[in-house]
């Protein structure tokens, strides 16, 4: 990276990072930990960095966070203004798992721990742990909830239903999609389900950024060519809230009824807000819950452990290769959420408060 562009724009994002939440002075000797997650227009990435940023303060250490707002250069630049302030350990959240291998380089040359949050940094061997969910178990969950949801609703079948998956440089989003399709796929081989558009490889049903406007751009294309002419939809398989929001307005603007007979079954995940009302309304069928408050407890044990000399808890040493090793991992339990079920997962764990709910 151009040295000079560093020396004018450091500064920048180090005065953007008074913003943020640190804790500890500067003289106090307490471990700097720096926190880099990818934007802030997502629910649960606010969720996880506040929560994980919460943790490790209580445990002493400063804290530096910041979210890139889905801009890989400025995530860049981002650690790099937190190696250059001493920080001892990185927990990051990439936009894009495969752009941040020099910076990481670098952070391993200086005795920096790097853990990945939630998802997988590829092409390096400076990633020393990865704390995430069950990221395969997360798409069956989804594709399960979609098959049980039009049974439900639409009896025995067979099934009309439209496919999205995450973004392509989010390498979670091949895990959920891969989760998916091993409950699909012998369903679509059988004939038990159709996919009308044509449209299933992960090239064509990826969603660049988890942006909702995209899917429901998507959406808006797949209805106009496929069901202008009152052909039935009974399924979406969406592997996000952002996007189930989306792809749902996209429906009601081509003049699908929630609530009425005709109204696809829509999934999601992340537990948001605005989509657990919208399951309490029956416009969205359900949604996967990861609870944040226990990964950022399994990164922030880490931390600790790295810290301490000592080795993290990890459950898994075979899943998650990152095209360089495999990177030992702790994977947390997804649960499936729907409307006979919200209340208990959601509301009464504390995860979200009514008032939090629209």
């Amino acid at each position: 990276m151009n040295k000079k562009l560093l020396t004018v724009l450091i500064p920048l994002v180090l005065i953007a990072g008074l913003f943020m939440s640190c804790g500890g002075s500067e003289d106090d000797g307490a471990p700097l930990i720096g926190i880099s997650m990818p934007t802030q227009s997502s629910e649960r990435w606010i969720k996880d960095g506040q929560t994980l940023r919460d943790i490790l303060l209580e445990r002493g250490f400063r804290v530096e966070l910041q979210y890139a707002e889905d801009n890989i250069p400025t995530q860049m630049l981002q650690i790099e203004a937190m190696l250059t302030r001493g920080a001892s350990v990185l927990v990051i959240s990439a936009i894009d798992a495969s752009t941040l291998s020099g910076v990481l380089t670098e952070a391993a040359a200086n005795g920096v721990a790097v853990i990945a949050y939630d998802r997988l940094l590829v092409d390096t061997d400076a990633i020393s742990y990865y704390a995430t969910f069950d990221n395969v178990q997360v798409g069956v969950l989804q594709a399960n909830s979609l098959v049980e949801g039009m049974r439900a609703n639409r009896g025995a079948g067979p099934y009309r239903i439209e496919l999205f998956a995450g973004s392509p440089d989010d390498t979670n989003s091949f895990f959920f999609y891969s989760g998916a399709m091993q409950v699909l796929q012998p369903l679509i081989d059988s004939g038990q389900v159709t996919v009308p558009s044509g449209q299933t490889s992960q090239a064509e049903v990826g969603t660049l950024r988890w942006d909702g406007a995209v899917a429901q751009s998507r959406m808006d294309a797949i209805l106009a060519a496929h069901y202008s002419g009152g052909q039935p939809l009974h399924g979406v398989l969406s592997p996000y809230d952002g996007l189930s929001r989306g792809i749902i307005s996209a429906l009601v603007s081509h003049g699908f009824q929630p609530n009425t007979g005709d109204w696809p079954v829509v999934t999601g995940q992340d537990a948001e807000a605005a989509s657990i009302s919208l399951i309490r309304t029956g416009e969205q069928y359900s949604t996967v819950l990861k609870d944040t408050r226990d990964l950022a407890a399994v990164a922030a044990n880490m931390v600790i452990a790295i810290l301490e000399g000592r080795t993290p808890e990890i459950n898994d040493t075979s899943t998650y290769h990152n095209n360089v090793k495999i990177v030992p991992s702790y994977l947390l339990i997804p649960y499936d959420v729907t409307r006979d079920n919200y209340q208990r997962l959601v509301i009464d764990s504390g995860y979200l408060t009514e008032a939090e709910i629209p």
